[in-house]
């Protein structure tokens, strides 16, 4: 006998009905009848009286559900008192992450995480890209949350999950010549000024770069680098050149710059979350099971 044979037939006498229950429990309804059966043919005696419509306890059926639901419920209780001992000693959760790419998924995360674990501090790093994957590799992040770059190899000794494809667009000043139109050639990016991240903190938006102006004769030219997103979008306001990013600045600069549409549109590229190879904590799981869910109800 197993748990889930007694969460089995909980379900279905409360139910009374075995196809509710099995819609309930998510299960077919002939393996759930198959393993009410089991359950009956190893206690000796029948548990439920069977309708072409319903079911029903039996004498010895309402005094056996009596004692299954005790015995979940104390099954329960021993879960969640093993669970806050194996976390304890985790007060702390160190995360590594890029504002820009996660502005919208982020916060919610954060409240899932919250009502789960509220004994556990999350400790919020804004790091680079480079930064963040290093600190993975070393320890000092339990997890970081990244944009993958487009070379295959470059998380090959990471756990990664995709969350999200982020559109790649051009971000220009509202009153660039280009703001007046839906979509620009690449060919025509290509001989603007680019502003960028700097290379040697953010090597994947380079690798995003050329992948994306690989079939172009002319190739961009970045005229200044910045370490962070809002230096960039400023330094676009400003009129200094345009900037190769995601649709997701919408969501984070509004209407501060103008957002145009690619032609031929590259592919999206992929954020998602990064950990240390092997299993994960208690705590670090569950904060990869809430990015999961914000980004799922996006």
């Amino acid at each position: 006998m197993e748990l889930r044979h007694l969460r089995y037939f909980v379900g279905v006498a409360e139910m009374e009905n075995v196809s509710r229950a099995a819609l309930k429990l998510h299960v077919s309804q002939p393996a759930l009848s198959a393993q009410i059966r089991d359950l009956e043919d190893e206690l000796g005696f029948l548990l439920l009286k069977r309708t072409a419509k319903s079911v029903s306890l039996t004498e010895a059926g309402r005094t056996f559900l009596n004692e299954a639901r005790a015995v979940l419920q104390r099954a329960d209780e021993g879960v969640k008192k093993a669970r806050a001992v194996a976390t304890a000693g985790e007060t702390d959760l160190h995360v590594g992450y890029s504002p820009t790419p996660f502005a919208e998924i982020l916060p919610k995360t954060l409240r899932g995480f919250q009502r789960a674990m509220p004994k556990v501090h999350i400790r919020l790093h804004d790091w680079s890209s480079k930064t963040i994957l290093e600190g993975v590799r070393d320890g000092r992040l339990q997890l970081g949350l990244i944009t993958r770059s487009p070379k295959t190899s470059a998380l090959h000794d990471v756990r990664f999950e995709e969350l999200l494809r982020q559109r790649v667009c051009v971000a220009v000043a509202p009153q660039h010549p280009f703001a007046r139109r839906r979509a620009i050639p690449l060919t025509e990016v290509a001989a603007e000024p680019l502003i960028g991240l700097t290379r040697e903190d953010y090597p994947n938006y380079y690798d995003l770069l050329s992948t994306i102006f690989s079939k172009v004769k002319r190739k961009p030219r970045v005229v200044e680098q910045y370490d962070t997103i809002s230096g960039i979008i400023s330094a676009v306001e400003a009129g200094t050149g345009v900037v190769i990013g995601g649709d997701i600045y919408r969501y984070t600069f509004g209407n501060r710059v103008k957002l145009l549409h690619l032609i031929p549109e590259p592919k999206p590229f992929s954020i998602g979350i990064a950990a240390p190879k092997g299993k994960l904590s208690p705590t670090a799981e569950k904060f990869w099971q809430c990015a999961k869910e914000a980004a799922s109800a996006k």
